[in-house]
C-alpha cells in the first residue's frame, strides 16, 4: 500500500444535504422542515426535556433528601498500597499521583487503615482514619494532616 492509494473506510465520510436547491434535488422548497409551525422557523426548536407544556418528566418524579452543594470527596488509600514504597519515603497526594496510585485526585486524599503497613514512611494526606494513623505510628512512621 501507498501513500496515495489510502482511502477512508467506507461509509466514514458521508456528503451534506444540499438544501434549497430546487424541486428536483429532493431538498428544495421547504428543505426538509415541512410547512410552517415552530420547527420550521429560524432559531425554532425546543430546549432538551421540553414536552410541550405536559410537566416534564424531571418535575413528575419525586426528589427525595438533601443534596450537598459544599460536599467534599476523597480519594480514598489503604495502608497496604502503601507498602509497596521504600523505607523512608514521603508519601503525599502529588507523589502518589506521579506513581500512577491515584488518577483523579478530587478534594483531598484520605488513608484508611485496611491491611498492615510494613514500612516506616512519611504519610502526608488531608484525612486519617484513626486505626490507620496509629498503624503509622506503630511502623515507626509518622502522618501528616494537610
Amino acid at each position: 500500500m501507498n501513500l496515495h492509494e489510502l482511502k477512508p473506510a467506507v461509509g466514514a465520510r458521508k456528503t451534506r444535504k444540499r438544501l434549497g436547491r430546487g424541486i428536483s434535488a429532493g431538498q428544495g422548497k421547504t428543505s426538509g422542515k415541512g410547512h410552517k409551525g415552530q420547527k420550521a422557523r429560524s432559531g425554532g426548536g425546543v430546549r432538551p426535556g421540553f414536552e410541550g407544556g405536559q410537566n416534564p418528566l424531571y418535575r413528575r418524579l419525586p426528589k427525595r433528601g438533601f443534596k450537598n452543594v459544599n460536599r467534599k470527596e476523597y480519594v480514598v488509600i489503604n495502608l497496604e498500597d502503601l507498602n509497596r514504597f521504600e523505607e523512608g519515603t514521603e508519601v503525599t497526594p502529588v507523589f502518589l499521583k506521579e506513581q500512577g496510585i491515584v488518577k483523579d485526585m478530587k478534594d483531598g486524599l484520605k488513608v484508611l487503615a485496611n491491611g498492615e503497613l510494613k514500612v516506616k514512611l512519611t504519610v502526608k494526606a488531608h484525612k486519617f482514619s484513626q486505626a490507620a494513623t496509629e498503624q503509622i505510628a506503630k511502623a515507626g512512621g509518622t502522618s501528616e494532616v494537610l
